[in-house]
């Protein structure tokens, strides 16, 4: 029994001291218990924790502690502790644990040892569903009919907890347990009931999420759960409204025979200024996430979202304490007003501008007329949150928009101004270049205007922060003719900031202005060298001493401005200032240990070193080892994770740093770039700081979402470094590479996120390619082939996912905008599947192919003529390189492809075409002997696609001149297959080929073989044609079809001087060309 002897009852004594001091604030004690705790037996501790639970006589808090540390053992350490307990050892847990709900007095102990019954029970449920612990099924039963209403509150609080309780048995019970429910909700006497029972219901609905039969029978527990939300919340309980959010999040078709009433419920909370914030803000979440999560139900009930821009604004500060302030305060970003254009935001991007652009114009139009300054504040922070989801729409009228939108840059209330610097700053983000190109000269001398407001700090800075989105967006040559100006207003306002820096330290202007004046220089490029020594003395003037901790943001900025001006003017303009620069970028390095972690100058500094390094190039390699330190330590920064078991168990991570390492990776990458050998003696450390990093993965979305961040400069260091290690010799490469290898396949195989998995498998693939043969091992590929397989098979399935949602009633053309988005993120990752292949194919030829055959049947189901036409272009691209890099072998083959690419050549999609026509291309290369009846087939079918009318507009023209060289290629290598003397002044009349460089290699090769070998047709009766040939050569050269350095050109360049040694035939040749091709015919033959 659990009942204790005298010598036991010592030592439960013992263990309350061990569960107060578990709870010591003192770090010590606490960490000592820790550990004792570790080391008791898990039946023990068990026994102890339950006794301690059950007994009477010890401190609530003692009995918290022991709930809380029990119900963590069985979530956590169930499975090592619990099934080698004794048969009574464990009926009498059970039986304790209910006779515990029934008998203890405190309502919080109760509602502990509830959680500790749904998590026990949560472990008792078998593989096959059923759950062994009936007794507590009973007891549910029991309870919830009981008159004691706080028997009724634990088996709902059990259910709420557990609501899968039932296991296979729910279908059985489903009646009862919705009345169950209905009836708690109905229970007139106590309100806890009724929030509870809500609560529940929501859980329930939540745990059966995907089965839509039983929402279906349930459906009517809806309007008791809102009624539950309207009462808790005025009773200031947001739990029920909480839940409600997580409905509308995760089961949203479960609201949709209740979707006006729930909308109508949100509006009504929202508006209503006696609830919470949080309250109200929840209240809009309802709403902001049913636009993202069941959008096409949404736009039935528009009506709705043009009354949440009828809202009252919420009040601001104002007054001269805003105005003034020198800090961004934290209310500027807590505030109802920021909840309410983040929303604004995510319903504009999930219904689309079709519909809510329309809908609230007329609103936004009236509220910036508006009297009172907060509805013209209002509606241009309304404005510019629609930007993103509206993006179409308000392009269409965007003159009229910005029109309207400077005259409040004049408006009388500085809020008001600095709305509309904001809605200037976001539309320059929106809509660049657009914006850029239509409006340059009314935006900037607008913000410029705004910028001499000495009066408002926070709208001058304001103004500075919107300049900085518009230089960082515009095209340099739009910016150049304002850049006097914009330089003499930047100078004269931070002459003056500096100046009240001194005086009075305020410094929030002047940290703007210097990214203002980095972001102009950057745009600006070599152009800004004449205005270098206006600002350079001043900015290293601030860094030597803005030293203080509150300019530390100061500081980092005018660091990043220094280098960025550095990068733009470039490396002889600014060495003379470059030792003074890294001298004080060293000594804040050396006080870098001192900094504490949170610093904003580190990030800054970090940037700064990379500009450093491309500006100095290898010159640079002196400070590594100064710079490596501090990086490497920034790189290092392991998110903190935290867990919280309260009610709702959850985990955290602390996200301070993560920004910094991501920085500091980039810069990796960037050194690793720059100095390729020169960085080989930090190969290997980066390597074993990186690799990890794939693996660090908890697939919990705050993590997951902080992780990306740095990830994709992880990936792309992995070649680099591969590069760098070259240098010192094959072993210490190979070593480097499998210690690499093995975190990237896993990584392909478990990345959630489609963006980063393309990263992931196009590193892997450069990777393969700069290792060539040899570097996947047996285990290497029998699961990269596994991988590869899952992502095909999962490519089919998410396309018939997608045919099944274009069945759904709320089907209609913005799920379809949807629908295609997904559809090209999955192409995206089919062709990092084909780079892969293509990789292993041209590394390991033939001999991969028994390997590769685990997926042929896939590939083939890709060229299906059913299939869309991105999965037939990528098959055939994947089957074009088994020919080109494992013939004659490919021809086994042959059977399930050459009928499909013979029938690509007349696809209506040109990037089909152009695949068909590369393969065709690479069978005559290097096919063999057995694709020869093919030619006579294909070159037909070629032709005609090349005489096409349209066949050199631009959507066509890649895959007309893959047909030309796929012909050139047939006459060169498979001559016996075609008429070569009827082709030839047809295929000479196509030429040249402009937009394929790779293609045009090979034609200009074979037409270098033609004319050394004196081909008559193509030389023409007495040399004719070489006027003609002239031109192509002009053409090809002045386009870049041809590269100086490439053997094709010395070819062509021989070709013109046996020509210009013949008097009259070079004057003839020469006479039939412009300027632009005699130039080009004069740099090939000093090029080549």
């Amino acid at each position: 029994s659990l009942f204790l002897n005298p010598a036991a009852m010592a030592e439960q004594q013992q263990f309350y001291l061990l569960l107060s001091n578990l709870m010591s604030p003192d770090n010590t004690v606490r960490k000592q218990s820790e550990e004792t705790y570790d080391t008791i037996p898990g039946q023990t501790k068990i026994t102890f924790l339950l006794q301690a639970i059950r007994d009477v006589s010890a401190a609530e808090e003692v009995k918290q502690m022991a709930a809380v540390l029990l119900r963590r053992l069985l979530s956590s350490s169930f499975e090592e502790v619990y099934p080698s307990l004794a048969i009574d050892m464990q009926t009498a847990i059970k039986t304790e644990l209910l006779a515990g709900i029934q008998s203890e007095g405190s309502s919080n102990i109760r509602k502990k040892v509830c959680d500790i019954a749904a998590e026990l029970a949560r472990n008792l449920i078998d593989d096959d569903g059923n759950n062994q612990w009936p007794e507590i099924l009973k007891f549910l039963f029991d309870s919830v009919n009981s008159q004691d209403v706080n028997l009724r509150e634990a088996a709902l609080h059990i259910f709420w907890n557990f609501p899968g309780i039932f296991g296979n048995q729910q279908q059985h019970y489903l009646e009862v347990i919705k009345r169950m429910l209905v009836q708690c909700m109905q229970d007139q006497e106590n309100p806890q009931i009724r929030t509870l029972a809500a609560r529940a219901a929501s859980s329930f609905i939540l745990t059966n999420e995907r089965n839509t039969a039983l929402l279906k029978h349930i459906s009517d527990l809806l309007p008791g759960i809102l009624q539950a939300v309207n009462e808790s919340c005025y009773c200031g309980d947001d739990s029920v409204l909480k839940s409600l959010v997580e409905v509308a999040d995760t089961a949203p078709k479960y609201l949709r025979p209740n979707l006006e009433a729930t909308l109508q419920l949100s509006l009504k909370l929202c508006a209503d200024t006696n609830l919470t914030n949080m309250q109200r803000q929840l209240a809009l979440e309802v709403i902001a996430t049913l636009s993202e999560t069941a959008a096409a139900m949404l736009r039935k009930h528009t009506n709705i979202v043009a009354q949440i821009l009828l809202l009252p604004p919420p009040p601001c500060r104002e007054g001269a304490a805003w105005a003034m302030s020198d800090e961004l305060e934290d209310d500027d970003f807590d505030s109802n007003a920021v909840a309410g254009e983040s929303a604004l935001d995510r319903i504009a991007c999930g219904l689309g501008g079709k519909i809510v652009l329309p809908m609230i114009k007329q609103h936004i139009m009236q509220m910036l007329q508006n009297p009172d300054w907060k509805y013209r504040h209002a509606g241009l922070m309304a404005l510019s949150a629609i930007g993103e989801g509206c993006h179409q729409q308000m392009e269409a009228i965007l003159s009229e928009i910005v029109s309207f939108v400077l005259l409040f840059c004049q408006d009388p209330h500085p809020r008001v101004r600095y709305a509309a610097c904001n809605a200037i700053g976001q539309m320059a983000t929106d809509f660049a270049p657009t914006f850029q190109k239509k409006f340059h000269d009314k935006v900037i001398s607008a913000l410029l205007q705004t910028m001499e407001d000495q009066s408002n700090p926070r709208v001058q800075a304001h103004a500075a922060a919107a300049l900085i989105n518009f230089t960082e967006d515009c095209p340099k040559t739009l910016l150049i003719p304002y850049l006097d100006s914009l330089v003499q207003h930047l100078h004269v306002i931070m002459v003056a900031k500096l100046q009240e820096l001194i005086q009075k330290g305020t410094k929030l202007v002047l940290e703007q202005v210097v990214t203002s004046i980095a972001s102009v220089a950057d745009t600006a490029e070599e152009k800004f060298v004449p205005y270098y020594d206006l600002f350079m003395p001043s900015l290293k003037h601030i860094v030597e001493n803005a030293v203080q901790k509150e300019l530390r943001l100061l500081r980092g900025k005018t660091i990043e401005c220094i280098s960025l001006i550095g990068l733009a003017v470039g490396k002889e303009k600014f060495i003379p200032d470059a030792s003074a620069v890294m001298q004080l970028l060293l000594k804040t390095q050396t006080d870098f240990n001192d900094l504490e972690d949170d610093d904003p100058q580190i990030s800054y500094m970090i940037s700064a070193w990379a500009r450093m390094c491309k500006i100095l190039g290898k010159e640079f390699q002196q400070y590594l080892p100064v710079v490596m330190g501090p990086l490497m330590k920034t790189a290092s920064i392991k998110p903190e994770v935290f867990v919280n078991l309260g009610d709702q168990q959850s985990f955290g991570i602390k996200t301070a740093g993560l920004e910094e390492k991501a920085t500091a990776c980039q810069m990796l990458v960037c050194y690793a770039k720059e100095l390729k050998e020169g960085f080989v003696e930090y190969t290997e450390q980066v390597v074993k700081l990186m690799v990890p990093l794939l693996k660090f993965y908890f697939h919990d979305d705050i993590l997951h979402e902080t992780t990306i961040t740095y990830i994709p400069y992880d990936l792309a260091s992995m070649p680099l470094l591969l590069e760098c290690a070259r240098v010192r010799g094959p072993e210490y490469l190979s070593q480097m590479w499998h210690f690499m290898c093995d975190a990237l396949i896993k990584s392909i195989g478990n990345e959630p996120d489609s963006d980063v998995l393309s990263e992931i498998m196009h590193s892997f693939a450069k990777c393969i390619e700069l290792m060539g043969d040899g570097c996947l091992n047996n285990e290497h590929f029998e699961e990269l082939g596994g991988i590869l397989k899952g992502k095909l098979e999962e490519h089919f399935k998410n396309q018939e996912v997608r045919q099944a949602k274009r069945q759904d009633e709320d089907y209609d053309e913005q799920v379809e905008e949807t629908l295609q988005e997904e559809d090209d993120n999955d192409v995206y990752i089919l062709t990092k599947v084909s780079d892969i292949l293509h990789s292993i194919f041209s590394s390991y030829r033939e001999k991969v192919l028994p390997w590769f055959e685990q997926l042929l049947q896939l590939i083939v189901n890709l060229i299906c003529p059913h299939r869309p036409w991105a999965d037939r272009q990528w098959g055939l691209c994947i089957f074009d390189d088994v020919i080109e890099h494992c013939s004659p072998s490919s021809f086994k083959y042959a059977e399930y492809f050459l009928r499909p690419t013979m029938q690509s050549l007349c696809d209506t999609r040109p990037e089909v075409r152009q695949a068909a026509a590369y393969g065709i291309g690479v069978m005559a290369q290097f096919g063999g002997e057995n694709y020869r009846p093919a030619f006579t087939e294909a070159v037909p079918l070629l032709v005609g696609v090349i005489q096409s009318p349209d066949s050199r507009a631009k959507e066509n023209v890649n895959a007309t001149e893959n047909c030309i060289s796929a012909v050139a290629k047939v006459m060169k290598y498979r001559p016996e297959c075609v008429n070569v003397n009827e082709i030839l002044p047809h295929w000479l009349s196509w030429l040249p080929l402009n937009e394929d460089k790779e293609e045009a290699v090979h034609t200009f090769s074979y037409l270098c073989d033609l004319i050394e070998s004196n081909n008559p047709i193509v030389l023409g009766p007495d040399n004719t044609n070489l006027p003609k040939i002239f031109i192509i050569i002009a053409d090809s050269v002045a386009n870049e079809s041809i590269k100086g350095e490439d053997g094709c050109s010395k070819r062509l360049a021989n070709v013109i001087r046996q020509v210009q040694v013949s008097g009259g035939l070079w004057t003839q040749c020469v006479s039939v060309l412009n300027e632009t091709q005699q130039k080009a015919i004069q740099d090939l033959l000093n090029k080549a």
